[in-house]
């Protein structure tokens, strides 16, 4: 297995640091950062925030993904899966949730709301050329 290390910075003492729920996990859970309920209502958005920073090391991003659960039970997902948070992106944390379901859901405190996989990139570099 190999590890990468994430530098964290609590910005709410709401937040949760991301965690793995089982050892073989791809994903770490990502918790929203509230104190009282946000209600979706159905067809519509809301920026949930994580109260956290994060520094990725160069050459690595974090994958922002939906919670299968959510998507399946409910129709809440998230609009640009997968989101990406680049290396050098210093401000908090936050995910997009959008409610495809036909009734309103709620985004309680501290909820699961999203999965976070961190990923090693490749930097392409593009030649133009006649033929391939």
């Amino acid at each position: 297995m190999h590890h990468v290390t994430v530098k964290y910075k609590q910005l709410s003492e709401l937040a949760t640091m991301p965690s793995y729920q089982s050892e073989r996990a791809a994903g770490m859970d990502l918790y929203a950062a509230i104190d009282e309920a946000i209600e979706i209502p159905s067809g519509e958005t809301a920026m949930i925030p994580l109260g956290f920073a994060m520094a990725l090391p160069d050459h690595f991003e974090a994958q922002v993904r939906p919670r299968s659960g959510l998507a399946s039970k409910f129709g809440v997902t998230l609009p640009n899966a997968p989101g990406t948070i680049d290396a050098d992106y210093r401000g908090e944390v936050c995910v997009p949730l959008i409610n495809l379901g036909s009734d309103p859901f709620e985004v309680e405190p501290g909820m699961r709301v999203a999965k976070m996989v961190v990923a090693p990139v490749a930097r392409a570099v593009i030649t133009e050329t006649e033929s391939l």
